[in-house]
């Protein structure tokens, strides 16, 4: 209870900032737009002329973008802000303020700092979602929807695994944000269906950076196509993503010299 009272106050804090410039809060929302709208161009284009690829419908490939979508609005409001927080407290010395707190650690840096004006992808992604439910030939059961929430709630563990790994790489080398924005830009590959992807690509994007975990899946799970394997497999990624994460952020922090240091 006493950190969900934590998080909950850094996420008051991060509202009111938000809605103080709502002018900022529309044009995310029409920026949000004109993304996925881009990001949908490439599939307009692959499925101009056929009206399947790879085994999927264009309305089963509009599932992962909007996933896709979803996963981008949550990344970029709730955990890419905090942690390009952290590499910058890293870097300047400052992180003493969080590591004396008398709280975890690193559950204060991933809460330091809220972007809510970014949910508006979150927004975009369940109205694509939305669009493409209905357009199915099959509607998704209750029981298909839970699962592929359970699985999007796997991915976002994983997505916020690999940051933490990527933002402690700081404390041996003080830069790492061609780091940050290297995966931001892998991670635009997460829009395609898993089939896409082949030899090497296909083992890198579900094993190393499970890309196609944390968007095909939980389309799959509202199409009624994953298996009980593929779930076990997603939730066992998402543990040992965190854990990593666990291990790798004590052992940085063990590194950290502060600013007196």
């Amino acid at each position: 209870m006493r950190y969900l009272v934590l998080f909950a106050s850094q996420l008051r804090a991060s509202l009111l900032v938000t809605i103080q410039y709502r002018a900022e809060l529309a044009f995310a929302l029409v920026l949000a737009l004109v993304w996925t709208a881009g990001a949908l161009a490439p599939l307009l284009v692959l499925y101009s002329n056929r009206p399947h690829f790879a085994g999927w419908s264009w309305h089963e490939s509009l599932l992962v973008v909007g996933w896709f979508s979803v996963l981008k609005g949550l990344q970029s409001s709730l955990i890419a802000p905090s942690m390009q927080e952290a590499v910058m407290r890293v870097r300047l010395g400052t992180l003493d303020f969080v590591l004396l707190k008398p709280a975890d650690s690193q559950f204060l840096i991933s809460t330091t700092r809220f972007e809510l004006k970014e949910l508006s992808d979150v927004v975009v992604g369940l109205l694509l979602l939305t669009w493409a439910i209905v357009r199915l030939d099959q509607r998704p059961t209750l029981s298909a929807s839970l699962l592929a929430a359970l699985l999007l709630v796997c991915g976002v563990v994983i997505l916020y695994g690999i940051w933490c790994m990527v933002m402690s790489l700081a404390f041996v080398f003080v830069k790492v944000d061609n780091l940050t924005y290297l995966f931001a830009s892998i991670f635009d590959a997460a829009r395609w269906p898993a089939p896409v992807f082949r030899g090497v690509l296909a083992f890198i994007f579900t094993f190393v950076l499970p890309l196609t975990v944390m968007t095909t899946f939980p389309a799959l799970a509202l199409r009624s196509l994953i298996s009980a394997r593929q779930v076990a497999g997603a939730m066992i990624a998402a543990a040992v993503f965190i854990g990593v994460s666990r291990l790798v952020w004590h052992a940085a922090v063990r590194r950290y010299s502060s600013a007196g240091g």
